[in-house]
C-alpha cells in the first residue's frame, strides 16, 4: 500500500526533498543544544583537516567522521522528537529509544576521535 504523502518522483521532488531538509537542519540548529556544539566543532575541524592531512585521503578521513556525528546526532534528535510526540510521561520503551540513540551518538563521536588520532599520531 502506498503512502498518499509519497510523492512520485521528477524534479519537483529533489525540489521538495531539499526544502524539507533545510527546514530540519534548521529546527535542529534552533531546538537541539547537542547538534549546535557538535556544529560548533565540526566547522574548525573539518576547515583545519586538509592542512592537517598528508593527503587528500587523509583529509577526507578526517571530515567523513565528523560529518558522521552530525548525521548521527539528527537521527538522534528525530527519534526524541518522535519519542517526545508519542508521550512526555516517563515510559520505559521511550527511554530506551533515546538511550539508544544516545549510544549511537557516543558510538559516532569514538569513531571521530579514533580515526583522528590514527591520522595525525606521527
Amino acid at each position: 500500500m502506498n503512502s498518499p504523502y509519497k510523492s512520485s518522483g521528477g524534479l519537483g521532488r529533489i525540489f521538495r526533498a531539499a526544502v524539507f531538509s533545510v527546514r530540519g537542519l534548521r529546527a535542529a540548529w534552533q531546538r537541539e543544544a547537542a547538534f549546535r556544539q557538535e556544529v560548533t566543532i565540526a566547522i574548525p575541524l573539518i576547515a583545519m583537516a586538509p592542512f592537517l592531512a598528508g593527503s587528500r585521503l587523509e583529509a577526507l578521513l578526517l571530515i567523513g567522521p565528523v560529518l558522521l556525528v552530525l548525521l548521527v546526532e539528527l537521527l538522534n534528535s528525530s527519534i526524541e522528537a518522535l519519542a517526545d510526540r508519542i508521550s512526555t510521561d516517563t515510559h520505559p520503551l521511550l527511554g530506551t529509544a533515546k538511550d539508544l540513540g544516545s549510544a549511537a551518538v557516543l558510538i559516532s563521536l569514538l569513531i571521530a576521535v579514533a580515526t583522528w588520532a590514527v591520522v595525525l599520531w606521527p
